[in-house]
């Protein structure tokens, strides 16, 4: 296996977030990016999915590195919790290190993890592995792709990435690309995301002048939500406000992380006096205030969520309020996004979040682009990431429309191990992978029996049966009572509710007069007695016998 290259991703296939990808060559291994994803609608309680660190705890004397392409937490959120489980130098641009140090300070490992910060074109050996650091366009500052030279060849992986021409410090270093292609590339990771999206993405720079025409002439407060991590956009807000002689202030805990960052390390350069605090604002005329805060993706508890249901500290939505949503929806999020829109126009605010309005730019790359990346690139081999199944395949096919063979693409799934040679590309073996909820300070605690019992909670409710049984099991003598709580409403359902106290009763009863001492079998008749009874209803809560020795 010496002279074979493994490849296995531990997230962001068939999936969106959650990027996590790893590179194996004899006794050395590094790691591209460690993000989180964020639960679905039927994982009740759960705050955040990271990736399942098994397998890397598991060798962890044999990684050399990881390496972060970018600041996004779907590429970094997942650090904290990945390094409890083992530890290894951190390699980052600058922005990028600047975001991953508040987490790990946040967590108390600032002094237990090294941190390294380097620039484009720098190379950094790992083992027996090298990469290399260029520079791409995103959504955030400070993004990168990176070649990464392994003995049997290199390997091209874009991060999340997209081409744009007038992108404040250069565009992607497309030059690099195509002189990396003409040295010969094995294989080719690229972004999926927007596959399905024909032409090319949008410029940022047409989103400060779709923020020109809506600052122009609006004598009312502008409210901006928008996605955090984007200090190209809030540089952007920062420099209209000033020209119609408007003080910005920002509100959101990661837009505010991401405000002191970007501020120290001189990414941001707001014009004079132009930032205030968000206590400040009450003070102000509304035609002199820009707010800008969380909250573009409906989160709860952001502070537009908490501004439009009127549980922010310092700022309510009032009529009149021109509330500016520069961001689009990411898939699943539509719902609550929705919910916050229509909250706003309930308070009699003036929503905007037309696409044609020219009020946000995607950061990652369409068809067009991706094809030119394919065509400078020319990669023997071709794995698609960072997407669903839907996107992978779509940029499989467009792969085979740039001229490479079927033969030569591979689809993979998280687990899996790809093992290469220089002329091979093979899917093998498996390895531990799949996803750890983390539910407050509990991490994968939560297991699929919780999540289940979850589901069946929030569905169909819980009815409970107390009873007490005398010690020697051979007399019921009080109840059975039965609680429900989300099941029916009990004093609309009288009949139903006698019904089923007459079947807890007949179950327990049953039981003792044959013998009454297995307490097991009187809970699984209650269970079975009242599950029947329940039949007709077509509902199924969850029924916990609670019996007590008196």
């Amino acid at each position: 296996m010496a002279n074979k290259l493994k490849i296995i991703a531990l997230g962001g296939l068939n999936e969106i977030g959650k990027n996590l990808t790893v590179f194996e060559y004899g006794r050395d291994a590094i790691v591209v990016d460690c993000g989180l994803g964020f639960p679905e609608d039927d994982m009740y309680g759960v705050d955040l999915v990271i990736p399942d660190f098994t397998y890397l705890a598991k060798n962890r004397d044999r990684i050399r590195g990881l390496f972060l392409t970018h600041g996004h937490e779907d590429h970094i959120g997942a650090i904290p919790y990945a390094m409890r489980e083992f530890r290894t130098p951190i390699h980052a641009t600058r922005l990028t290190a600047g975001l991953v140090r508040l987490k790990l300070e946040e967590h108390g490992l600032e002094k237990q993890v090294k941190l390294y910060t380097h620039e484009s074109g720098d190379v950094v050996q790992a083992g027996c592995f090298q990469v290399e650091f260029i520079r791409v366009n995103h959504s955030i500052a400070d993004a990168c792709a990176f070649a990464i030279k392994t003995p049997v060849g290199t390997v091209l992986m874009t991060g999340d990435f997209k081409i744009d021409a007038m992108a404040p410090g250069g565009m992607t270093d497309l030059g690099r690309f195509g002189q990396l292609g003409k040295e010969g590339v094995l294989a080719l990771l690229c972004d999926s995301t927007n596959v399905e999206n024909p032409g090319y993405s949008a410029s940022e720079s047409l989103v400060a002048e779709g923020f020109d025409r809506q600052f122009k002439g609006c004598s009312q407060r502008i409210i901006v939500t928008t996605f955090a991590s984007n200090a190209f956009r809030l540089q952007s807000l920062l420099n209209v406000a000033h020209r119609y002689g408007r003080k910005v202030a920002v509100t959101g805990r990661s837009m505010e992380n991401v405000l002191q960052v970007s501020l120290e390390l001189g990414y941001l350069k707001p014009p004079r006096d132009t930032l205030v605090d968000i206590s400040e604002v009450k003070n102000l005329p509304k035609n002199k205030v820009v707010i800008v805060s969380t909250g573009s993706q409906g989160e709860n508890m952001s502070a537009l969520y908490r501004m439009a249901f009127s549980m922010h500290k310092q700022v309510d939505i009032q009529p009149g309020d021109r509330v500016i949503i520069s961001a689009s929806a990411i898939p699943g999020n539509e719902k609550s996004i929705g919910k916050i829109i229509n909250e706003l126009y309930r308070k009699g605010a003036d929503v905007i979040h037309d696409k044609s309005a020219d009020l946000h730019a995607s950061g990652h790359a369409c068809r067009e682009e991706l094809k030119i990346v394919h065509a400078l690139v020319r990669p023997r081999f071709f794995l698609p990431v960072h997407g669903e199944q839907r996107h992978l395949r779509a940029h499989a096919k467009l792969a085979e429309q740039m001229g490479m063979s079927p033969k030569n693409i591979f689809i993979g799934s998280i687990g899996q191990v790809f093992e290469l040679t220089r002329t091979t590309c093979r899917q093998e073996t498996t390895v531990p992978a799949g996803q750890v909820l983390v539910d407050g300070m509990g991490v994968g605690d939560v297991g699929g029996v919780v999540l289940r019992d979850r589901q069946k909670l929030a569905s169909d409710g819980m009815l409970v049966v107390v009873a007490s049984i005398s010690k020697d099991g051979s007399r019921l003598l009080a109840g059975p009572d039965i609680v429900t709580r989300g099941f029916v409403y009990v004093k609309e359902s009288e009949a139903l509710m006698e019904s089923l106290q007459a079947a807890a009763k007949r179950a327990i009863t049953q039981n003792l007069r044959r013998g009454g001492y297995d307490w097991t079998a009187i809970r699984q008749a209650l269970r079975s007695e009242l599950a029947a009874q329940l039949r007709d209803t077509g509902r199924e809560p969850m029924i916990l016998p609670v019996l007590m020795p008196v």
